[in-house]
């Protein structure tokens, strides 16, 4: 039965995750390593942004820019990816079509003020040379800000914007090569979906917004129109998935239209409150919604299809470097707070949920050690720090600002305020 189902589900997804614990510890500063930085803000210890996991490795990124890669193998830091003194890493991004690793930069001898991107393999990575392998990409874009490059993991496709020039190219993720532009000055935004490009032009005019669908793959023009606006109120958000597009505007109701047919649906603005952001689920054609530390599941219908029993956000502003949701996009990941308040920092936890049913299916945290005690199981063979100190769940649940899941190993990896990346397992 649907119900037996979701029963095994469950219980096959808490067992994934309930002998996990922190196993080991990494660092993305070191001391004795601060004279390589050419700039001082690189010698500084700082919060883990970033985590990326792929083929045994851990890519850590620190908010200063420095960035460290890891070897679950050895357990030792195989390199830095900052291939120059001066090179600020700003993203990551993990090319599984070449199994590379692409690093977003930004460097001093250029006033930090243009995007650099290079493309490293990850078998130069793991021999801890990095410089040796890697090369640099989209060399002809002029990626200076408001300019930007966006990795389209969905579609295979990379987004660059040239501000000085206005011009957007679109190019294949798998070898680089330019696939089509977009020179039209009246764009103002462009919105990335599985199979399509929503171009939002600008607009003088405050009845409606012109829109125009194009196909990711050429760039043919798809459909063009016009989507009436409601008179003076001003536009929260246009987003597009596959053929909904959502419209909201100031203290009024959601609607999704059906651009194919015109039809229209409406959700009350006390029901849908503003988002502070969306996640696509292209599976399973639902979309989650992040406001206020709640997550909200909903379908195009305009229902809300799933709220969470468990999984108040530690973080109000969420993004997706501190979430995970798997391939599948069945679970999400992420740190919370408890539903009722105790005393801070000792209450924090890491949760696992069912995004078809809301459910709690597993939780890492302070509750998970006592009862591991009560089973005999406790922490007693818990691994010991470079330092010499014990690493417990306290430690790698206290101040969290990066989280990752790697499928592939089953492993949580979580990145906290004093840099340091810990790593959760099951063995």
């Amino acid at each position: 039965s649907h119900q037996g189902n979701l029963g095994f589900v469950k219980r096959a997804s808490s067992e994934r995750f309930k002998r996990m614990n922190v196993r080991q510890m990494f660092n993305t500063y070191d001391a004795r390593d601060s004279e390589r930085w050419k700039l001082s803000f690189l010698r500084k210890r700082s919060k883990v942004v970033e985590i990326v996991g792929a083929q045994g490795m851990i890519f850590a990124l620190a908010h200063s820019g420095v960035c460290a890669a890891f070897s679950r193998e050895t357990n030792k830091r195989l390199c830095y990816l900052n291939t120059k003194d001066d090179e600020v890493v700003r993203s990551l991004f993990y090319n599984k079509n070449n199994n590379t690793l692409i690093t977003v930069s930004v460097y001093a001898n250029d006033n930090f003020s243009s995007l650099k991107c290079r493309s490293t393999p990850l078998e130069f990575i793991r021999r801890g040379k990095p410089q040796e392998g890697g090369m640099p990409l989209f060399q002809e874009e002029s990626l200076q800000w408001p300019g930007f490059v966006e990795f389209d993991d969905v579609n295979g496709k990379v987004l660059t914007y040239n501000a000085k020039e206005h011009i957007y190219k679109v190019f294949d993720l798998k070898n680089y090569n330019l696939l089509y532009k977009i020179s039209d000055e009246t764009v103002g935004e462009i919105k990335v979906s599985p199979g399509i490009l929503l171009l939002i032009h600008e607009y003088e005019d405050k009845d409606h917004v012109p829109l125009k669908i194009l196909n990711v793959e050429n760039g043919q023009v798809l459909k063009e129109f016009k989507f009436k606006l409601l008179p003076d109120r001003l536009v929260d958000f246009v987003e597009q998935f596959d053929e909904k597009l959502l419209v909201k505007q100031e203290k009024e109701n959601l609607r999704i239209a059906d651009v194919c047919t015109g039809a229209c649906i409406e959700v009350a603005n006390t029901q849908f409150m503003n988002p502070s952001a969306f996640i696509f689920l292209y599976e399973n054609h639902l979309f989650l919604t992040f406001r206020d530390r709640q997550v909200e599941v909903w379908n195009f219908k305009g229902e809300l299809v799933t709220s969470f029993e468990d999984h108040l956000l530690w973080h109000p502003n969420c993004n997706t470097n501190n979430i995970y949701i798997t391939q599948e996009q069945d679970l999400i990941v992420s740190y919370c707070k408890p539903k009722q308040e105790g005393p801070e920092k000792t209450v924090a936890s890491i949760n696992v949920s069912s995004i078809l049913t809301g459910k709690c299916h597993a939780k890492l945290g302070q509750n998970q050690e006592e009862e591991e005690e009560s089973e005999g199981s406790s922490n007693r063979d818990c691994p010991l720090s470079p330092g010499g100190t014990k690493m417990t769940m306290e430690s790698a649940l206290g101040d969290v600002t990066a989280l990752y899941y790697n499928e592939e190993r089953n492993e949580i990896y979580t990145g906290t305020l004093s840099g340091r990346v810990f790593v959760f397992s099951s063995s």
